[in-house]
């Protein structure tokens, strides 16, 4: 990411300071709690909160709970949450949060606890106009609906906007559990429409089967193009005639969550996925599975990034010598924070919207943001990467330094 921001930053001749200022975390906060287990036992846990940046709006950004959880991972998916709201326009600033811990090991009883303490421990720096949360990697509408109802007994009141990715009695959002993926799927329609192929007939390969690769795959089905692979960490699937994404998704409902098995299908590699000639790749897995060691062999017209960082810096000027329109993650992938924007809405408004609203605004943001990318990719003649994060950093600076002056003049009165 460092890379993508220096470039940025030195088309926009942004000054050191502003530069330093956007690099590096407002807040970095590290909380130890304990609970007791249901054997009776203490355990202690770490945690972690960092606010990047809240020049834009209150910081968004999920709750991960891992055993990999690190200050240095959060660091920097806080950042990637600021430029996603950035670049879609939402008034959301960047933030993340994790917990050390493997929550398959541990009772639904424990998690309640763990999420609770966890709180506990940051219910200064939660709310709906300072921080708001939502799931991430380990944690679900369970843990948002303990978050929300510990953070409201703090407070006296119940708080339904200090939190997004709620169960829908809870104060949750039609259309927010296949947001992130209807995003995806909104962007690849655009890029197929940017160079001119129909969707009816395109082909496409997803690298990963979770939330946002199932989703991606169903919603480009139902718009007609032929889905050839799919992948999750058991088995990569190819049929050249395509594949039933709606059958394949039953099979997974009903195969303990996993592709392997299907039978519709031939087993590939896992990497040969990454390398088939589709029109469109959507590596929705994991980070810096296209590298320079096989980008000069990805044969996709198209990627379209749904995981965070799928495409590593170091791919990048072979993937655009080789014509390959790769749509970056901070704008693909920005279906999920854009439909937590909503969720947090309604709960301010005290409104309930309809899913087809839902959809109808989340289109018309995402096509928006993606009309205003490819016009910075003619005005600065970069790769719609760069032109992602020339937009994001020029609106957060702007933002940042006019908020600065206003808080140098205040000082100033006072004194």
């Amino acid at each position: 990411m460092i890379d993508r921001f220096n470039i940025a930053a030195d088309i926009l001749k942004l000054d050191e300071s502003i530069r330093q200022r956007l690099q590096r975390p407002e807040k970095q906060i590290v909380v130890n709690f304990s609970i007791v287990l249901d054997n009776g036992k203490e355990q202690n846990f770490e945690g972690y909160r960092i606010i990047h940046n809240t020049a834009l709006g209150p910081s968004k950004g999920g709750i991960r709970y891992d055993t990999a959880v690190n200050l240095e991972e959060v660091k920097a998916l806080a950042a990637w949450m600021t430029w996603k709201s950035a670049v879609t326009g939402i008034p959301f600033g960047g933030a993340k949060g994790g917990i050390i811990c493997d929550p398959s090991t541990h009772s639904k009883r424990e998690l309640e606890k763990i999420t609770r303490a966890y709180t506990k421990s940051l219910s200064d720096i939660f709310g709906p106009q300072k921080d708001v949360p939502a799931p991430d990697m380990g944690t679900g509408p369970d843990e948002m609906g303990w978050l929300m109802d510990e953070f409201s007994q703090l407070h006296g009141r119940i708080v339904h906007g200090v939190v997004t990715g709620k169960h829908l009695h809870a104060g949750g959002s039609l259309g927010r559990v296949e947001a992130t993926g209807k995003g995806v799927s909104i962007i690849t329609l655009l890029a197929l429409e940017k160079l001119k192929l129909r969707p009816a007939g395109s082909t496409v390969a997803v690298q990963g089967f979770g939330n946002v690769g199932i989703h991606s795959a169903l919603f480009l089905y139902e718009k007609g193009l032929k889905v050839l692979a799919v992948s999750d960490v058991s088995e990569a699937l190819y049929n050249p005639d395509g594949i039933n994404i709606p059958e394949l998704i039953l099979y997974y409902n009903l195969n303990n969550k996993s592709i392997k098995g299907y039978p519709n299908s031939v087993t590939i590699k896992h990497e040969e996925l990454l390398l088939l000639e589709v029109d469109v790749l959507i590596p929705a897995a994991k980070e810096d599975v296209i590298t320079r060691q096989n980008a000069h062999e990805v044969k996709a017209k198209i990627i379209v990034e749904g995981a965070n960082g799928p495409v590593s810096s170091d791919a990048d000027a072979i993937l655009e010598a080789n014509n390959v329109l790769v749509i970056p993650d901070i704008l693909a992938n920005a279906g999920g924070v854009t439909v937590s924007y909503f969720e947090w809405l309604q709960n301010t408004l005290v409104e309930k919207w309809g899913v087809n609203q839902v959809n109808r605004q989340l289109e018309n943001i995402l096509e928006k943001s993606f009309e205003t990318v490819f016009r910075t990719v003619k005005k600065y003649n970069v790769s719609p990467r760069i032109a992602s994060y020339i937009l994001a950093l020029q609106k957060v600076a702007e933002t940042q330094s006019v908020k600065e002056v206003a808080l140098t003049a205040e000082n100033y009165k006072q004194n």
